[in-house]
């Protein structure tokens, strides 16, 4: 998951309509205005970076639209005078989130709008009768080693109908729902030990 603007925070709250950031995969047009014949469209390689035509490989992972412009017109700066550059996302992964555990229909979905982990739960099929619904936990990725983990109170914010407390589903996150107590969590959860549930292909 992109980082926000500024410095790293290692929270779950932040802001809610971040610019999209670049992955691995996207495709994006790059159009010049004066000089279309270096027009081109271009996919971020499994290494995060774009080859630019007679320029060279230009890091876009992690980039936001107007910063990879930026970018991409101070590389051409040397060869064009004063280009103007338009950069356009033409196909990327739709964002999702993953429900796991004793929901009823575990797997991969897409957040096609503002979404809570309840609202995310009923799209998962529910809870199933074993559903612990006051110990469910939202992981969210804060780094490349690292995702957060946040155990919520189902049961209670229903109960007390307080839907302030629903926190807001976000791009990759995962809500699993376990089946006996859980009696400790640690805060910050290393990725690799989370297994299948961060790698999407094994939900597909």
């Amino acid at each position: 998951m992109g980082a926000a603007d500024g410095a790293t925070s290692l929270k779950l709250t932040g802001e809610r309509r971040p610019l999209y950031r670049l992955r691995k995969s996207d495709s994006i047009q790059i159009s010049f205005t004066f000089s279309p014949e270096f027009d081109q469209t271009l996919t971020v390689q499994p290494d995060g970076f774009v080859v630019l035509k007679g320029i060279g490989n230009l890091t876009a992972e992690g980039m936001t639209l107007p910063e990879l412009s930026e970018a991409i017109r101070q590389a051409y700066s040397a060869t064009l005078h004063d280009p103007e550059v338009t950069v356009t996302l033409k196909d990327f992964e739709k964002p999702f989130f993953l429900a796991s555990g004793e929901v009823g229909h575990p797997g991969k979905y897409e957040l096609r709008a503002d979404t809570t982990v309840t609202e995310g739960i009923t799209l998962a099929g529910g809870f199933t009768h074993q559903a612990k619904h006051s110990q469910v936990v939202l992981f969210r990725r804060v780094s490349d080693q690292f995702a957060e983990a946040r155990v919520l109170n189902i049961k209670q914010l229903l109960k007390s109908r307080d839907l302030k407390e629903d926190m807001q589903l976000r791009p990759g996150d995962l809500v699993f729902v376990p089946q006996n107590r859980i009696s400790k969590m640690e805060k910050y959860i290393p990725l690799p030990s989370l297994g299948m549930y961060y790698n999407p292909g094994l939900l597909r």
